[in-house]
């Protein structure tokens, strides 16, 4: 396993992937998530918000890379891109990875997103497939089961078409 590992470098590139995001590598679900939370925004919300997976923040309270991004609705400008951007999103969620702690998804939400300007973030356990939405004044919300709703941004989404279960 370490020949292998060597050879196709895995150790190094996962090393390097958490150093430039700031977070662990993701798991399969956790990319199923991540692409069922941006499908189910932008189907609902794409004439409300710019939702952006993976960005790149540099703001002004450090460095992260949220899951999904929910940020103001802008013009597209396929000329000039921002490689880090420093302008804060509205909201994030954080998809919890297998090797990641709440706390320190709970730390980068309050020392980063919410210093920053963040208006809600989102936590998501896969495993147990739940959400808590957390605001700055330390309000927390949980939701198991129907409509997720973040009563800051005006966002609904039905659990259901994030946690559907393939036959």
């Amino acid at each position: 396993m370490e020949v292998l590992n060597s050879v196709l470098n895995l150790s190094t590139y996962e090393t390097e992937y958490e150093l430039e995001r700031g977070k662990p590598m993701p798991s399969k679900n956790h990319g199923k998530l991540e692409a069922r939370f941006a499908h189910a925004l932008l189907t609902k919300y794409s004439n409300d918000f710019d939702i952006e997976t993976e960005v790149s923040l540099e703001l002004t309270s450090g460095k992260a890379t949220p899951d999904v991004a929910i940020s103001q609705l802008t013009v597209d400008d396929w000329f000039n891109d921002e490689i880090r951007v420093n302008v804060p999103p509205l909201s994030v969620i954080e998809i919890v990875s297998p090797t990641q702690s709440i706390d320190e998804i709970k730390d980068k939400i309050f020392k980063i997103y919410f210093a920053a300007g963040v208006k809600s973030a989102w936590i998501v356990i896969p495993t147990l497939q739940s959400v808590y939405i957390l605001t700055p004044d330390k309000k927390l919300r949980t939701f198991t089961s129907g409509i997720i709703k973040d009563e800051i941004m005006g966002i609904e989404l039905d659990m259901e078409a994030i946690f559907f279960k393939k036959q």
